[in-house]
């Protein structure tokens, strides 16, 4: 992906969500990643 695109999917986001809950929507994300990577190497939690 170019910067270009991530910052465009970045400003859909904000658009989408409002300015309020985008920080609550990328925590929400970057747990979600976190579980799958711990669950693909083979851990828990």
């Amino acid at each position: 992906m170019s910067a270009t695109e991530i910052i465009l999917i970045i400003v859909v986001l904000i658009l989408l969500f409002g300015s309020k809950k985008l920080p609550e929507l990328m925590n929400g994300i970057g747990k979600s990643v976190r579980e799958f990577k711990a669950g693909k190497d083979g851990k828990e939690g």
